[in-house]
C-alpha cells in the first residue's frame, strides 16, 4: 500500500489557493501493530484507578486517551509503530510526561504528584467542579451562584472566567463587557445590555471578588470520584481539526488545546475552522460542520485512519465559505445540514461522491437561520429550524413546508428557534429556549402547537418579591438573558425506535421527557452542577447528553433510572453536539470541540475487550 503525503502547516498555506482540491493530511499512519499500556501509582505507592492516559504520535494529530483500572493499568488498543508523547492526568495531581517508542510491546508506567498549590488546583478544575466550589452559605450566595452559572456562560464556560482572578472593579468592569455580549461572544455596543447583569451588576462583582478576588478565596475546592467500572473502561480518539492557513502570525500558534490541564481552559479565540456538529458517514468516516467564517470550509471529512482532514466549500455571495451548524445522517448514509450562501437553506451531502446539493426556501418562507439544528423523521423528511418556527423538505419533491410558532413575540424576549428534532411519526419539534416553550409541527395536519414547560418553583422561590418584579420588565435579546428560574430547552432528540422526545433544559439541569403521543411531559435531573446541551437517543432507548460546561458525556438509561457520567481528556472542550454509532456490536460516541477544535469518539468497551488486551500486553 503506497504510504500517503505528509503535509506541514507551510504546505497548508502553499496549497491555500486550491483548498476545495486539496486535502488537509497530518503525519502519515504506519501498520497499527504496537501495544501500550502501564501502571500509575501515587508517590506513597498506592495504585490509582480512573486515571486519564493519552498518547500522541509525533507530528501526528490523532490523541488517543483511556484510563486506569482499579489496580492502576491502563491498556491502550493497537497503536501505529513510532515515537509518542504520553501524559497522565488526575484531579489534584500534577501532569505526568514521558515519551515511548512502539514497536513491540511497551509498557511506561507513571508517579503522580499531588497539587499543593491552591492556584494551580484550581486552574486545573472542569466547569461543574468551578461552579460545586462557589460559596453558598447564605440565600445570597446561592441567588448569586445561580446568575453565574446562567448568566455569566452563555458564551463560555465557566472554567474559563473563573480559572482567573480579578478585584471588585475588575469583575464589575468584566460583566459591563458581557452584558452587550451577544452568545457567540461577539460585543454589541448598541444593543440593550443584558437586564439581569445590568440589575445585579455590583453585588455579582462583589460576590465574585469574595471568590475569585487577590484576598482569601472563599471558593472551596470540590472533587469528584475518578471514573470507575464502564466509564473507566473508555477510549477516546480526538481529531484535530487544521489551523485555517489565513490566519497569520503569531495567530495561528496553539499554545493551549485543552490536552494539559496544569495550563487551564483554553480562550474560546482559536486559530482554525470551527467545529459544531458531527457525525459518522457509513464508511467509518468522520463528517462536521464549520460556523466560523473563513474561505474554504463549509463542512468537512475527517479519515478516521489518518487523521486527514479534507474541507468541501459551498460559496456564499461574498465569497467566502458559507457557514453551516446543525447535521444529521438519515436512514440512506446521506448527510444533512443547514448553510447560508446568502439566504439560509438546506444542503445534501452524497458522502461517497463528495457531492453537495443546496435547497433554499422559496421568498416569503422563513431561511433557516444561522444557530440551525437539522433532523429526519421516521418518513424520510428532513427538518430544519428556522428563526421563528421550523421547515420540512421533502426530498423527492424537493419542496418546503413551513410551520410557525404560535408564541413568538413575548415582553420578555423573542422565542428565537434553536434545537429540533423530528419522530418516527413525521412530526417535528423545536425549542424557544428564552421562553421555555417545546413546539410541534404536526406532519399530517401542518399545524403547529406548544408544550409550555414550568418554571422551576425552587429557584423562583428564592428571589424576593421586588426582584422579581423587576424581572417583569427584562426583555431578553437572546439566549444569554435567563431569569433563575428558566428551564431552557436547548436541544433534543428523539428515540426512532419509541415515541419519546427527550430535551435538554440547559438553564434547569435536566432532561425534560415528552411522550410524543400525549405530550405528557416529566423531568428526569442530572446529578449536581451539570447542564445537558444536546440528547441522542440509541438504539436501546438510551439518552446521551453532552455537558457543554464541563467536559463530560452522560448516559441515562430510562429502564433502570441510571445515569452514567464519562470523562473527556480534553479541559475545556465545550461541546454542542453528540451523535452515537452502533454498529457490529460496537458504540461510539461522537463529540465535536467547539471551543478546542477537535473532534472526538469515544468507543465502549467491554470487560472482555481489556481482558484481552492485557494478556496480549504480556
Amino acid at each position: 500500500m503506497t504510504k500517503p503525503p505528509c503535509f506541514t502547516f507551510a504546505d497548508l498555506v502553499a496549497f491555500a489557493a486550491t483548498a476545495l482540491a486539496t486535502a488537509f493530511v497530518p503525519a502519515c499512519a504506519e501498520a497499527a501493530d504496537a501495544l501500550l499500556s502501564g501502571t500509575i501509582k501515587s508517590g506513597s505507592g498506592a495504585a490509582m484507578g480512573g486515571v486519564t492516559v493519552s498518547a500522541k504520535p509525533d507530528e501526528g494529530t490523532i490523541t488517543t486517551s483511556v484510563f486506569t483500572d482499579e489496580a492502576g493499568n491502563y491498556y491502550f488498543p493497537p497503536l501505529a509503530a513510532g515515537k509518542y508523547r504520553v501524559w497522565a492526568q488526575a484531579l489534584g495531581f500534577d501532569t505526568a510526561r514521558g515519551e515511548v517508542d512502539l514497536g513491540p510491546p511497551r509498557q511506561h508506567d507513571f508517579m503522580l504528584s499531588p497539587i499543593t498549590d491552591f492556584e494551580r488546583q484550581v486552574r486545573q478544575l472542569p466547569g461543574d467542579l468551578m461552579l460545586a466550589g462557589l460559596p453558598e452559605e447564605t440565600a445570597d450566595d446561592l441567588r448569586m451562584k445561580r446568575l453565574v452559572r446562567n448568566n455569566c456562560t452563555g458564551c463560555h464556560t465557566p472554567s474559563y472566567i473563573l480559572q482567573h482572578r480579578f478585584d471588585e472593579a475588575g469583575w464589575s468592569a468584566i460583566i459591563d463587557l458581557m452584558k452587550r455580549v451577544s452568545v457567540y461572544g461577539a460585543v454589541v455596543p448598541d444593543r440593550a445590555p443584558n437586564g439581569i447583569l445590568d440589575f445585579h451588576q455590583k453585588e455579582l462583582a462583589a460576590y465574585l471578588a469574595r471568590a475569585r478576588g487577590p484576598g482569601e478565596s472563599a471558593m472551596r475546592i470540590k472533587q469528584r470520584p475518578l471514573p470507575t467500572g464502564e466509564a473507566a473502561r473508555a477510549m477516546i480518539q480526538e481529531y484535530d481539526v487544521p489551523i485555517d492557513p489565513d490566519v497569520g502570525q503569531p495567530y495561528n500558534v496553539v499554545t493551549n488545546n485543552g490536552s494539559d490541564w496544569s495550563k487551564g481552559t483554553p480562550s474560546g479565540v482559536m486559530p482554525g475552522f470551527g467545529v459544531h456538529d458531527s457525525w459518522f458517514d457509513l464508511d467509518g468516516n468522520l463528517w462536521f460542520t464549520c460556523n466560523v467564517p473563513n474561505r474554504y470550509l463549509t463542512i468537512a471529512k475527517i479519515d478516521t485512519r489518518t487523521g486527514e482532514v479534507k474541507p468541501l466549500k459551498v460559496t456564499a455571495a461574498n465569497g467566502l465559505a458559507a457557514p453551516a451548524h446543525g447535521m444529521t445522517r438519515d436512514e440512506k448514509g446521506i448527510i444533512w445540514f443547514n448553510v447560508n450562501p446568502g439566504r439560509g437553506g438546506i444542503g445534501r451531502l452524497d458522502p461517497k461522491t463528495e457531492k453537495i446539493d443546496v435547497f433554499i426556501p422559496p421568498q416569503g418562507m422563513s431561511p433557516t437561520g444561522g444557530a440551525t439544528t437539522v433532523d429526519h423523521d421516521g418518513k424520510g423528511k428532513i427538518w430544519s429550524s428556522a428563526p421563528d418556527g421550523a421547515l420540512r423538505f421533502d426530498p423527492e419533491t424537493e419542496t418546503f413546508t413551513e410551520f410557525k410558532s404560535v408564541t413568538y413575540k413575548t415582553p420578555n424576549g423573542n422565542g428565537l428557534t434553536y434545537g429540533l428534532a423530528a419522530d418516527r411519526d413525521g412530526n417535528g419539534y423545536w425549542a424557544e429556549m428564552i421562553i421555555d416553550i417545546v413546539a410541534r409541527g404536526d406532519g399530517a395536519t401542518g399545524k403547529s402547537s406548544e408544550i409550555r414547560l414550568p418554571p422551576i418553583q425552587a429557584e423562583m422561590d428564592k428571589v424576593p418579591p421586588d426582584v422579581r418584579k423587576h424581572y417583569a420588565s427584562v426583555f431578553a435579546p437572546d439566549f444569554n438573558t435567563p431569569f433563575p428560574w428558566s428551564q431552557g430547552p436547548r436541544r433534543m432528540g428523539t428515540d426512532k425506535n419509541g415515541d419519546v422526545l427527550w430535551v435538554g433544559d440547559s438553564w434547569g439541569g435536566n432532561l425534560a421527557r415528552i411522550d410524543t403521543h400525549t405530550l405528557a411531559t416529566t423531568f428526569v435531573p442530572l446529578p449536581p452542577n451539570l447542564q445537558p446541551y444536546h440528547v441522542h437517543v440509541d438504539a436501546s432507548h438510551n439518552a446521551w447528553t453532552n455537558l457543554w460546561m464541563t467536559d463530560q458525556v452522560a448516559r441515562y438509561e430510562p429502564g433502570a433510572d441510571k445515569w452514567t457520567v464519562f470523562d473527556l481528556p480534553t479541559r475545556g472542550s465545550e461541546v454542542r453536539y453528540v451523535s452515537v454509532e452502533e454498529r457490529n456490536g460496537t458504540t461510539q460516541v461522537v463529540m465535536p470541540y467547539y471551543r478546542t477544535r477537535k473532534v472526538a469518539v469515544m468507543t465502549l468497551r467491554s470487560e472482555g475487550d481489556l481482558a484481552a488486551l492485557k494478556q496480549a500486553a504480556k
